[in-house]
């Protein structure tokens, strides 16, 4: 079974994530699609971009509770997003959960339709947003960071542009995608990948300085006690015993 579909227009190729009936959670599996099809387009001198985007209503749900990736296979997934030659651009149309937020925050450019919504729900089953911040804390806002983060609140597609979270949004997110890859098509690629290189400079250096502590950390939570009885009542549809 293909749980990422590639197709290329005009030297764009689009990665789309399909796994609609497990709302595109992040399993072993589709990690490491994922990131098999991210190679591929990296080494390929025809690709001048790589669209990522989503089948269904939810871009991705965050990690499978049921089939989660090691964190170290996330951590090189985000990695891998951020270090790619071509430039990467999310295209959401739908909600975006946990760690669905690293992929949005780990691509160069991060466009929306106004439906979609996005949340940071680590913490209300237990666990912290320990992986996904390594792209985050150089491209949003500390307070809204702070603030989302510690609460899981939901924030909305104009929310998520205004914290730096994405690009931008627009009603018809096909309209506010065209001149972005009019223009990446425009660029030549040697410029685009020295561009992006200086651009992601800061993100890297998180990532070499703290990405060992923070995989442990995340390892060490979703193996714990809370972490059990969030990711419980949560398939349960219920609230955590924490809750008062």
């Amino acid at each position: 079974m293909t749980l990422i579909g590639r197709t290329r227009e005009r030297g764009v190729e689009t990665l789309t994530l399909d796994a609609p009936e497990r709302r595109n959670a992040l399993s072993a599996a589709l990690v490491g699609e994922l990131a098999g099809a991210l190679a591929d387009a990296g080494a390929d001198t025809g690709v001048r971009a790589v669209v990522l985007t989503h089948t269904g209503t939810t871009f991705s749900a965050g990690a499978d509770l049921r089939d989660p990736p090691a964190p170290q296979a996330l951590v090189g997934l985000l990695r891998q997003i951020v270090e790619l030659p071509r430039p990467v651009v999310a295209r959401v149309t739908g909600h975006v959960r946990a760690g669905g937020i690293g992929l949005v925050a780990a691509c160069d450019i991060a466009v929306a339709s106004r439906a979609a919504t996005f949340a940071f729900t680590e913490v209300r089953i237990g666990v912290a947003p320990a992986v996904v911040s390594l792209p985050l804390v150089h491209r949003t806002d500390p307070r809204a960071l702070a603030r989302y983060f510690l609460t899981g609140e939901r924030l909305d597609a104009a929310e998520a542009a205004r914290t730096g979270l994405l690009t931008a949004a627009g009603d018809d997110v096909d309209d506010v995608l065209a001149p972005v890859l009019d223009g990446l098509r425009r660029a030549a690629p040697e410029a685009l990948a020295e561009t992006k290189r200086l651009l992601t400079a800061r993100v890297l250096e998180t990532f070499d300085r703290d990405a060992a502590g923070l995989t442990a950390l995340s390892a060490r939570l979703f193996a714990s006690a809370p972490a059990r009885e969030g990711m419980t009542a949560f398939l349960e549809r219920r609230d955590p015993e924490w809750v008062v």
